[in-house]
Formats: structure tokens, C-alpha cells, sequence
């Protein structure tokens, strides 16, 4: 069972950025939308990524509780599909996201200076 994601940035906060949101919504919350960008310290950003996992992690604990319900037969089949596909929605989205910060880092990793 996860229990946790941390970040350590320097002023981060957990808040709720639904992965299940549509591209233009996802879009907008990772480009700072109306609320407008901190500039060059990058902590909407790393807010967004805090959120982003953080979400993740209750999206993953409520399909494994729906799971549980199931087996015991308290939750419809349905119900534990809806779920599972959630979870697994999210899931891929984070792999994503990781692979992206991953292949960015190693990208300026490589300039010269």
C-alpha cells in the first residue's frame, strides 16, 4: 500500500489538481492559468508536481479501498472498475510526468556552460 510521496522544495503545499481533468484544464494548471506565474524561482511548478503526486497517491488509496469493498462484496463490480481505470489513469499520467522531469534533467545535464 503507498502511504506517502514527499518533494522537498522550499515552499511547497498540498492542495487538490485532479489527474482526471481534462488536457485544456491540465494545460492551464501547468502553465499558471489565471493565477499567473511566480517567475523564476519555479514554485508553481514544484506546487503543481506536489499536488499532481499527492493526488495520485489518494486516487491509488481509494481504487485499493473500492478493491477491498469489493472482495467483500459491500461495492458493485462497476464500482471497482471505475476505480481500478481511475487509478491506472493516474498512474500512467505520473509516469508520464516523471519521464518528462527525468529526460529534462538529463537534457541540461548534458549543456556545457
Amino acid at each position: 500500500m503507498i502511504s506517502s510521496v514527499n518533494f522537498s522544495t522550499s515552499s511547497t503545499s498540498t492542495g487538490g489538481v485532479s489527474l482526471s481533468r481534462s488536457n485544456t484544464q491540465m494545460e492551464t494548471a501547468a502553465t499558471g492559468g489565471a493565477q499567473g506565474t511566480s517567475g523564476v524561482d519555479g514554485t508553481d511548478f514544484s506546487t503543481m508536481l506536489a499536488r499532481m503526486s499527492s493526488d495520485t497517491v489518494d486516487t491509488l488509496k481509494t481504487s485499493e479501498a473500492t478493491s477491498i469493498m469489493g472482495i467483500n462484496g459491500r461495492a458493485s463490480v462497476q464500482q471497482v472498475v471505475e476505480a481500478v481505470m481511475n487509478a491506472e489513469q493516474s498512474l500512467q499520467t505520473a509516469i508520464s510526468v516523471r519521464d518528462k522531469v527525468v529526460a529534462a534533467y538529463q537534457e541540461i545535464s548534458r549543456m556545457t556552460i
